[in-house]
């Protein structure tokens, strides 16, 4: 092959440059050179209002050292992440398997179980505020109907989290959609053969739906996880943290140091411990992966 001309490759590499100049241009600008300020400005003092004040790591050491509502935040972030991910693929998958099925009206079904989470957040608080209602709330009046008395939810500080995770299932038909899609390539061949060996509907189930659809939960879970420790407008709209900070996520206290109490350079060390919390989170389920999710054409079982 003929070696083409110096001026030839120059101006190859120059238009290269030219067409990836607008993205590197807008990494540096929005993305790095904000991470890079915000680093420096977490190890300041800063009220917007006066010039930053260094003070090396004395924010991140009171976070862990002197702050409770912090060490609350982060409990309760957790807590939600943990129990509301897990949830919302489970719930997600078996909407799926059904909605799967040759069904009467199964395109008016998938819709309208898909629906809720294109939704707005703030929309959808207003909602199940009212759901939620201690004294006219929709759920205590039909627990009542069964002879229930309902909690206060949203006003008890023992309810109002696994409030926030029942009201998590309500998004769930965004993962039921990438769940449709896993199954939609499931081999039929691998159903019938289950068939004949004598396998029941929940043993085809668990033995091979399931499976088959692991890069799809995989999917799932990295992006439930990161969107659940940045829970925000949520918990914002509907108790503001309370009562008692008992529902005081990280992002929300992020932004009442930030923009309340003017305590930016704070507020910068909270955003980097998320920041840090949510890479080792996803880098131990990446980790993790080898271990059960199964991609076809894999030359190893898992």
């Amino acid at each position: 092959m003929t070696k083409k001309p110096l001026h030839y490759r120059t101006l190859e590499a120059f238009s290269g440059y030219l067409m990836v100049s607008p993205w590197v241009i807008g990494f540096l600008v929005f993305i790095a050179g904000p991470m890079v300020a915000s680093l420096y400005q977490s190890m300041t003092v800063w009220d917007l209002f006066t010039a930053p004040k260094w003070v090396g790591f004395q924010n991140y050491t009171k976070l862990f050292t002197n702050d409770p509502v912090f060490i609350t935040a982060l409990r309760v972030t957790s807590i939600y992440a943990f129990a509301s991910v897990p949830l919302q693929v489970l719930v997600g998958l078996i909407l799926a398997t059904l909605l799967n099925q040759k069904i009467r009206l199964q395109s008016l079904f998938r819709t309208t179980y898909y629906l809720p989470s294109v939704i707005g957040g703030i929309s959808t608080a207003i909602i199940f505020r009212w759901v939620f209602g201690s004294q006219f709330g929709i759920l205590n009046y039909f627990l009542g109907l069964l002879g229930i008395e309902g909690p206060r939810w949203l006003g008890d500080p023992n309810w109002v989290v696994v409030s926030f995770i029942i009201m998590s299932l309500w998004g769930a038909g965004s993962s039921m959609l990438v769940y449709l899609g896993a199954l939609q390539g499931i081999p039929t061949e691998l159903y019938e053969a289950a068939e004949v060996d004598g396998a029941g509907s929940l043993l085809k189930w668990l033995r091979i739906t399931v499976p088959l659809v692991t890069p799809a939960i995989f999917l799932n879970m990295v992006m439930g996880i990161i969107e659940a420790l940045q829970e925000f407008v949520i918990p914002q709209t509907m108790t503001n943290g309370g009562p008692a900070n008992s529902s005081m996520f990280i992002v929300l206290y992020l932004y009442q140091n930030a923009f309340q109490f003017s305590q930016m350079g704070y507020a910068s060390a909270i955003a980097w411990i998320l920041f840090i919390y949510i890479l080792i989170l996803t880098a131990l389920i990446f980790r993790s992966s080898s271990a059960w999710v199964y991609y076809e054409g894999a030359t190893k079982g898992k």
